[in-house]
């Protein structure tokens, strides 16, 4: 039945704030099945480029200015797991963004590496903020065994940390920097965004073309600027992480993006600056509901703020971000990208149009005339409650491989985690295995079921259970 709910879907007036980039808009016409084809006579090998693959992925290095760039069909995961692969030893130590994304985690799974946090600021507005500079540097002397750092910039929300100034910091350790942009691939077009990572010094940046760009989901690159970690390395990883059956259909699809930013992305990159400008001067004057905006951080909470990212706010009304979302939905046919705590998050694109903007703007309108104002005090803060750092009892690879037990969630305060939790979207972890359980964390938990955030990894929500280490079966 999927074949026929994506039709329907397809053939509906609910406008999509949502990835992929592309916006259900053809941006080339082609029977999937024609040209579904496998390594054939000319047509080039994937995991061996000498040819047609070999030009176009050089095409995507010249157009982000990049060293070499990598063609990715597994989507920014396979990129992720092979970049921390070919930068860090097995065994090795990784300073990375505790606001990661949960593949990073399964790759220091995989390699056995231990583990450093850097926390994001926490904002006023109620969502994660940069990774302070400083706290790298005072990381990295704190801890001598480190190899390599990784920073995810942009966040899902679009928070932008200072890349330029981590790369610097990150260098004078003699170790590279590996960036996390797989919601940045836009960047470095207009000056209406952000400049992307592959020009601020970072040594391996990995970037989902499906998210921001007219290409096919599951399309990402790997972009590697950098002597401290080898291409062919890399390639070796690659060839272990992606599958050996590379889809032509992806790639072909991955190609005409890259042609189409490169011919006609100035044109395409201005009206879209203009639609999004448009857009936050018709809804600044919201009295209930908030888009957020730069303006609204302070200090060094952030560096930069990606505009592509829609977050509208329902802190100060008796909403939350699930039931914006679904009035969003259910009374405007508006299909969000995802809802979390306080605020539901539209994802944009060049390829977005007028009438979806002009839609959500009125939509906004409507709900901000009717809601009623909030009683409760910032419900936001539970999703940075839950972000929390966490005492770290054991390395993530030794946890993950210990047996353990089901047991109720009051049970659970003082053992220790054996299960990664995440809210998804944006799947970043909030409790990773070898973690000690608080009792805090219970009691935000349990809040978060009640404000229907997609939790996974809880063993059973219903009955309340969570997954901890059992040394007894060892």
């Amino acid at each position: 039945m999927l074949d026929f709910k994506l039709e329907s879907y397809a053939r509906s007036d609910i406008y999509p704030f949502h990835m992929p980039g592309h916006k259900r808009q053809p941006v080339f016409a082609m029977d999937p099945y024609a040209v579904d084809i496998t390594e054939i006579d000319g047509f080039d090998n994937l995991h061996a480029p000498e040819g047609i693959l070999k030009e176009a992925q050089e095409r995507a290095a010249r157009l982000y200015g990049a060293g070499r760039s990598y063609y990715l069909v597994n989507g920014s995961t396979c990129g992720i797991l092979a970049a921390i692969s070919a930068a860090v030893p097995f065994g090795g130590g990784i300073l990375m963004s505790r606001n990661a994304h949960k593949s990073v985690y399964h790759a220091a799974y995989l390699r056995h590496l231990s583990v450093e946090y850097l926390n994001p600021c926490i904002t006023q507005t109620g969502i994660q903020g940069a990774v302070p500079v400083e706290e790298v540097r005072r990381k990295l002397k704190e801890n001598s065994d480190i190899c390599a750092v990784l920073v995810t910039s942009p966040t899902y929300e679009g928070v932008v940390s200072d890349i330029a100034a981590i790369s610097a910091a990150v260098h004078e350790y003699g170790i590279p920097l590996l960036v996390d942009e797989a919601h940045g691939a836009h960047f470095g077009f207009h000056p209406a965004f952000p400049q992307t990572a592959v020009r601020l010094g970072a040594d391996a940046v990995i970037q989902s073309m499906h998210k921001v760009l007219p290409s096919l989901t599951q399309t990402a690159l790997l972009h590697l600027n950098s002597d401290y970690i080898l291409p062919e390395t890399v390639q070796k990883y690659l060839s272990v992480y992606e599958t050996s059956s590379p889809s032509y259909v992806l790639m072909a699809g991955m190609e005409k993006c890259i042609r189409l930013l490169k011919e006609k992305g100035e044109d395409l990159f201005d009206a879209y600056a203009a639609r999004l400008l448009k857009f936050y001067n018709e809804t600044k004057q919201l009295k209930k509901l908030h888009v957020i905006q730069r303006k609204d951080f302070f200090g060094e909470e952030i560096f930069d703020l990606d505009p592509s990212k829609i977050v509208i706010s329902a802190k100060h009304t008796k909403l939350d971000g699930t039931k914006l979302f679904q009035r969003l939905l259910s009374e405007f046919h508006l299909q969000m990208e995802m809802s979390c705590g306080f605020y539901a998050l539209g994802m944009t694109s060049i390829m977005d149009r007028d009438e979806g903007f002009d839609r959500l703007c009125r939509a906004l309108w409507k709900i901000d005339s009717d809601v009623s104002p909030a009683e409760e005090e910032e419900p936001g803060r539970l999703v940075l409650k839950l972000y929390a750092p966490k005492e770290k009892k054991l390395e993530l690879y030794q946890a993950m491989d210990l047996p353990v037990e089901k047991i109720p969630f009051d049970q659970a305060v003082g053992r220790i985690s054996g299960s990664m939790v995440s809210i998804y979207p944006p799947g970043i972890p909030i409790l990773i295995p070898g973690e000690k359980i608080d009792s805090d964390f219970i009691k935000n938990i349990r809040k978060s079921i009640l404000h229907h955030l997609n939790l996974q990894g809880i063993a059973d929500i219903r009955n309340e259970q969570i997954n901890v280490v059992n040394f007894k079966k060892m």
